[in-house]
């Protein structure tokens, strides 16, 4: 194998790998996004959120992250979507179990439905620090300036 095949066969090696990795947190950015609309109907029937048309604002909120994830996948500007998102999404948790009527001290653990509330809690919290994790390597891999003799060049 001469240096310009093992060359090709290397680029086609990292190709794939950031074809997987882009995959994985499309996955784990689209589960985030679930869980946190499961999570916001919880706290709807939990009298937790109001339910009215303040939460379009979270509609809204969800639209961009799914924008991020699917119509800017591989690109700086929805790896930066994608990580501020899942970061909202590790929010929830923490606050949910630290609030006064949340998880620990409120009516959700006297309900049959508490369960269910904290396991999408805990989902949640794993899903969305994957997210952050896959998105802070992805934008940490990319070039954050070009240079100009390539852009003139082109």
């Amino acid at each position: 194998m001469n240096r310009r095949t093992s060359v090709r066969v290397h680029e086609a090696q990292k190709g794939e790998s950031h074809m997987k990795q882009t995959a994985m947190l499309s996955t784990a950015s689209l589960l985030t996004i679930l869980l946190m609309t499961l999570h916001l109907a919880g706290d709807i029937l939990f009298k937790m959120a109001p339910a009215g048309l303040s939460n379009l604002f979270a509609v809204f909120i969800f639209v961009i992250l799914l924008c991020g994830t699917l119509l800017l996948a591989g690109r700086r500007a929805g790896y930066i979507i994608i990580f501020f998102g899942s970061v909202l999404g590790l929010v929830i948790p923490v606050i949910h179990m630290k609030g006064t009527r949340g998880v620990i001290g409120g009516e959700i653990g006297n309900s049959s439905e508490a369960f269910f509330f904290v396991w999408i809690l805990l989902a949640l919290g794993i899903t969305a620090t994957f997210s952050i994790i896959l998105s802070a390597r992805a934008l940490l891999s990319l070039p954050w300036r070009r240079s100009r003799r390539a852009s003139t060049a082109a």
